[in-house]
């Protein structure tokens, strides 16, 4: 190929992403380390990229402790409980103690934030949550992160982590091409922060043909955060707490303005109440610790959001559906009708473009919802991600190795979707985890710990190969298409992702098979990820964008593999209305009270299992 080469050397700090994570990472790099290169890499732009890229309506992580609302340790508990009792609170913790100042630095930098006129305190949609006019939310932070990094490189696809070899297990960097000119791009690095995204359409979305891209999670989040984690030989954790949300039908509009704010609620299709028949259900299935309604009540602790959409998915399955959101009540106050509106017009457009072009008016008729297909991230209300340390005062010695959000990869650190175990961090939270991860670089490499870095040549030859070779599958062998795009020597990325797509939801538990799965069928799934992935040695790409779409598929193929090991080895039904293991229904405190753990090995991509430790460093009553 003759795209050139491009080096950049001698970079202390690389930050591959530039969501929320990354500018955060950017932002709080050069507050620690005023002397040293920091650099950004991001695949779309920065101005407008990550999960927050179209805008927000609402600021889902503030603990309001200025205003005595909450204390980090309450946002433990709430996320432990949702979380059916898997997170790693020391991570949870700190990211709350310090997430505040983050929403206070937004605020500072133009963001415009709701108030309540007679105290001056944050306007609340709910107890964790703030209201926000976040149009330009990403670019309002983005240029906190211009102005700290050195330089920002746009359209970068990062593809590999460059690794050390003067010593063994220790980072050196990252490579990656360029989505517009196709140029090769070498990042040498002491540091890098991962702040790329979560995994969208790894499982067969229920918006196909034209309305394909119409998902509820960042579209162009491809698994990178995991892809180039496990590529590199980093741990990963709890990769099968996969999330399905509840949401409104097509346009994937989010309900939790509408139940926070706007005070609506759902009916079945025959206009009644459901939720609380399935609660002795539930109750055998994961016991009264998880689920107790008349605690929860007493307590306003929340039933978990897995149990509610077990709920949701039992009452259609039983042919009471569909499940409707009562808008008409509240869209009867001019003022909540308007609010309603804009939530989606500025946030989530494609919601109220459906709603028109379908004759849909909230006020007059309530919409349907559904629940959507899994989807794989660790930033938003699950905990998958890798395995990282936590912080020196608060964490365990099992969850701490040196420095604070660092990866089992020495000088690997991450934030947002890349840290397992930080559910419900949000977009705050995110940034913040960026802040804390670039603190900890900053302190390891003045403690030394990055010197006499060596990349080979060949190293980063080998690389550009083989990021490369589906340019040249392409053009040496597209004049044998047979027909239309069937060609006996390659596949497209198109065909692989549907491939990929197709197995994970009949194997692993997609919307298709009503989330449902069991050993038997994981191993198939298994075999059948391992025959795609030696297809994917044949993926062919015609041009540079289908270049950037091949390696999207491979980090979706190597997110899938690792979700589909996890899945296997959990061998219970933890969270009913993500995913069922038929062949084992029951939450089982007693053997899986764990945190799971993998790892796979460079070499022969051979995965190890094991269980962590799940820590509860929180008392479970507030004070």
């Amino acid at each position: 190929m003759s795209y050139k080469t491009i080096y950049e050397d001698d970079i202390d700090i690389l930050v591959v992403g530039a969501g929320l994570g990354g500018t955060g990472a950017a932002y709080e790099a050069r507050y620690w380390g005023r002397d040293k290169k920091i650099v950004i890499a991001e695949k779309a732009n920065i101005d407008r990229s990550g999960a927050v890229a179209q805008g927000l309506y609402a600021i889902n992580c503030y603990m309001g402790t200025r205003w005595g609302e909450n204390n980090p340790e309450d946002h433990v508990r709430y996320a432990r409980i949702d979380l059916m009792g898997m997170v790693r609170e020391d991570l949870a913790f700190d990211m709350a103690r310090h997430v505040d100042s983050a929403v206070h630095q937004f605020e500072e930098w133009g963001l415009p934030i709701m108030k309540n006129p007679k105290t001056g305190a944050y306007l609340r949609e709910g107890r964790w949550q703030i209201m926000i006019h976040g149009e330009s939310y990403k670019p309002i932070v983005a240029e906190a992160a211009k102005k700290s990094a050195d330089k920002v490189f746009n359209r970068i696809c990062v593809t590999h982590l460059l690794l050390d070899e003067a010593k063994e297990n220790r980072i050196a960097g990252a490579v990656g091409f360029n989505v517009r000119t196709g140029n090769y791009h070498v990042f040498k690095a002491k540091t890098v922060i991962v702040g790329a995204g979560g995994a969208s359409n790894i499982f067969k979305p229920r918006s196909v043909g034209e309305g394909a891209g119409r998902v509820w999670y960042a579209p162009w989040s491809s698994g990178s955060a995991y892809g180039l984690l496990i590529e590199a030989g980093a741990k990963m954790t709890q990769m099968e707490n996969r999330i399905v949300l509840a949401r409104f039908k097509d346009g994937y509009g989010p309900v939790g303005a509408y139940f926070l704010h706007l005070k609506t609620y759902t009916q079945n299709g025959n206009g009644e109440e459901y939720e609380s028949k399935w609660f002795p259900q539930l109750q055998e299935m994961v016991g009264k610790e998880y689920l107790d309604p008349e605690a929860s009540h007493r307590t306003h602790r929340p039933i978990p959001t897995c149990l509610r959409n077990h709920a949701f998915i039992s009452e259609v399955n039983a042919g009471r559906g569909p499940i409707y959101m009562v808008t008409m009540e509240a869209f009867q106050d001019p003022h909540l009708e308007e609010v309603g509106w804009e939530n989606f017009l500025g946030m989530t457009i494609g919601q109220a473009v459906l709603w028109a072009a379908t004759n849909v008016d909230p006020k007059y008729e309530n919409p349907e919802l559904t629940t959507s297909e899994p989807y794989v991230m660790g930033s938003h209300a699950t905990g998958c991600g890798g395995w990282a340390s936590g912080p020196e005062d608060v964490s365990p010695p099992e969850y701490f190795w040196g420095y604070n959000r660092m990866m089992t990869v020495e000088g690997l650190f991450g934030a947002g979707d890349a840290i397992g175990g930080t559910p419900h961090a949000f977009s705050s939270g995110s940034f913040t985890e960026g802040r804390l991860a670039a603190k900890a670089a900053c302190q390891y490499i003045d403690d030394g710990k990055a010197e006499g870095i060596v990349v080979s040549d060949k190293q980063i030859t080998d690389l550009k190969a083989k990021i490369y070779k589906p340019l040249e599958t392409y053009t040496v062998y597209s004049n044998e298409v047979v027909a239309g795009t069937v060609n006996p020597n390659f596949i497209n990325p198109r065909q692989g992702l549907d491939r990929l797509q197709k197995l994970m939801d009949e194997y692993c538990g997609g919307f298709g098979v009503n989330y449902m799965t069991n050993d038997k069928l994981l191993n198939i799934g298994l075999k059948k990820i391992k025959l795609l992935e030696e297809d994917l040695e044949n993926v062919a790409a015609k041009d540079i964008h289908e270049l950037l779409r091949a390696w999207e598929l491979k980090h979706r193929t190597r997110t899938s593999e690792c979700v589909f090991h996890h899945t296997l080895f959990r061998k219970e039904t933890r969270w009913p209305g993500y995913y069922y293991r038929g062949d084992a229904m029951k939450l089982d405190d007693e053997n899986w009270h764990v945190l799971t753990v993998s790892h796979r090995d460079r070499k022969t991509g051979e995965y190890t299992m094991e269980k962590a430790p799940c820590y509860h460093l929180v008392g479970d009553d507030e004070e």
